[in-house]
């Protein structure tokens, strides 16, 4: 197929390495070009109304929702033309009711629109294994699937536009949750000589350490240590971005999540003395260390 990608951050450019791979046609854009440029057998295009006319499905997956607003809707933007017959798969991580409010627009120019969220980060990007959260109707879904089962290894039909991004919540709520359990847990581990890299084998190996500490578990020994954490592949900005989304939501829903709202808190904290760019888990070893008594 004909297929392009706006948004060619790390996850952009690992999606469209992976369809590059399995032999599609590939046209990318990116706001910063030298970024779609660097996409190595990809075709860099000058603005999102180009990739929309020059390919069959058009993949975004964006920062936020200004930014979905700008590429969708701007002057040059993928609706910006002739769309009809278009499919378009919108894979950021945002408000149901901005997913919404886009598919409304995509159908009324006779384009198909499914939004799909995905869990994982770059290596399941790049290998074709992420987890999709489909928000679509059955027929746009069924459309969109031959794509979709070339990036994830599970894709999961939530319901119609906007279930998608909710499912995308819940999956990623404890993940958020648990790099401050985490470092809670590390700072009591303090009181032990216990070495880092074996405490977080320990832990991944227990019901108290989930997927993810299997592969960045080093990381975290690292940090602790005062080495690096090695590629950063979700970084504490995004981590506060999603909580506040989260928390967004669930006030419209009515629904209370006073876990997220502290959680939040304690990352705006370690954001402050840490960065935002920095690897979430992070997150994890500032908490681990905060207070820590020096002994002379």
């Amino acid at each position: 197929m004909r297929i392009g990608v706006a948004g060619i951050g790390k996850m952009g450019a690992a999606i469209a390495a992976r369809l590059i791979e399995l032999g599609h046609e590939v046209a990318v854009w990116n706001r910063t070009p030298e970024k779609a440029k660097a996409v190595a057998g990809a075709k860099a295009v000058a603005t999102p109304a180009e990739l929309a006319q020059s390919c069959e499905a058009i993949i975004s997956i964006l920062t936020d929702a200004a930014a979905l607003d700008a590429v969708y809707k701007g002057q040059s933007g993928l609706l910006s033309g002739e769309v009809a017959g278009k499919l378009f798969i919108e894979m950021s991580t945002v408000l149901p009711a901005t997913e919404i409010a886009l598919a409304e627009i995509a159908r009324a120019k006779g384009a198909t629109f499914v939004e799909c969220p995905v869990g994982g980060s770059t290596g399941p990007a790049r290998q074709g294994k992420l987890i999709g959260m489909v928000g679509a109707s059955d027929a746009d879904a069924a459309r969109a699937r031959p794509v979709l089962e070339q990036l994830c290894r599970r894709l999961e039909h939530a319901g119609p536009v906007g279930c998608g991004s909710v499912l995308k919540f819940v999956i990623n709520l404890p993940l958020m949750v648990y790099w401050q359990a985490l470092g809670e847990a590390l700072a009591l581990a303090r009181a032990t000589p216990f070495d880092p890299a074996r405490l977080m084998d320990l832990l991944s190996e227990t019901s108290g350490g989930p997927n993810v500490l299997k592969a960045r578990g080093p990381g975290v020994a690292s940090m602790l240590k005062g080495g690096e954490s090695g590629p950063v592949t979700f970084n504490v900005d995004g981590g506060i971005k999603d909580m506040q989304s989260m928390l967004a939501e669930a006030k419209a829903r009515g629904v209370e999540l006073p876990l997220v709202e502290r959680t939040l808190a304690c990352y705006q904290e370690a954001k402050r003395h840490r960065s935002g760019d920095a690897e979430i888990s992070a997150v994890s070893v500032y908490w681990a260390n905060r207070g820590k008594r020096k002994d002379g």
